[in-house]
């Protein structure tokens, strides 16, 4: 931190292994991207081009050398790739990839439903070449799975070689992990904490209360995604207890309370 002057906890440092925060750009400027960069560029561990829009962003190789000589790796959207396999066109997104300099790839079924058994090949696959985040859980909210079946598939698309696992939230936060109101499903969340290690996940989490809620339940170094650009600063606030949302669990938690309840 450049002045701290409270003695805050340092944050590790990058390239880290855990407490990634994942930006989505949807379609950010070069410009927008620059300031992302200059502003907020220490606090973002990958970017993710959301959805489809790696496909027609004119300035795309620019903008992924951009983001990469900053140190932070790109990926696209796991939409692309789904819609990819939906045309029978991998090996296609595969060259596509590889010719805008991507380092890094999302395997998804959260629209697409993928066999099992072929999307865990795929991993494989693109793990030998990339490195793969892969996600785990649909974007309808209608669709529900139990935690057991959560447990077992992130477990699968690890050992296929999946670098992290991200525990579907979508862009608005009313789906996978969490109820259409937005509310954590937390006998979820816990199952799933229980049976796999936190660093090995990335929690998608857009609305500051959901970003609050894991920071409070796994620490100021939880891996949390889909991050707007604007809330990468606000984000790190939170991790550090510098907003009212977690202040109590964080910065407050170690000091020793007097008898009127004031810090000493």
């Amino acid at each position: 931190m450049p002045d701290d002057f409270l003695g805050l906890p340092m944050r590790p440092a990058k390239p880290r292994e855990r407490g990634w925060t994942h930006v989505m750009d949807k379609g950010l400027s070069l410009a927008e991207a620059e300031g992302l960069i200059e502003t907020a560029g220490d606090f973002v561990d990958v970017v993710k081009l959301g959805w489809g829009t790696a496909t027609i962003t004119s300035t795309l190789t620019e903008k992924v050398r951009l983001y990469q000589s900053a140190g932070i790796p790109v990926m696209c959207g796991g939409t692309l790739l789904e819609a990819a396999i939906a045309r029978g066109r991998v090996a296609e997104f595969r060259r596509f990839v590889s010719s805008h300099g991507f380092t890094h790839v999302e395997v998804s079924d959260g629209t697409l439903q993928v066999e099992r058994s072929s999307k865990l090949e795929l991993i494989s696959a693109l793990a030998e070449e990339f490195v793969v985040l892969s996600e785990v859980g649909s974007k309808d909210a209608q669709c529900v799975f139990a935690p057991y079946q959560w447990v077992e598939w992130i477990k699968e698309e690890l050992d296929a070689g999946a670098v992290k696992v991200i525990c579907e939230g979508r862009e608005a936060g009313t789906a996978g992990i969490y109820r259409g109101d937005g509310e954590v499903r937390r006998g979820l969340i816990d199952e799933i904490a229980h049976e796999i290690d936190v660093d090995r996940l990335i929690f998608e989490t857009p609305q500051v209360e959901q970003q609050a809620w894991f920071i409070a339940r796994f620490g100021r170094d939880v891996n949390v995604g889909n991050i707007p650009p604007e809330e990468v600063i606000p984000l790190e606030t939170l991790r550090l207890g510098l907003r009212s949302h977690t202040m109590p669990q964080l910065l407050l938690k170690d000091l020793e309370k007097t008898d009127a309840g004031t810090p000493t």
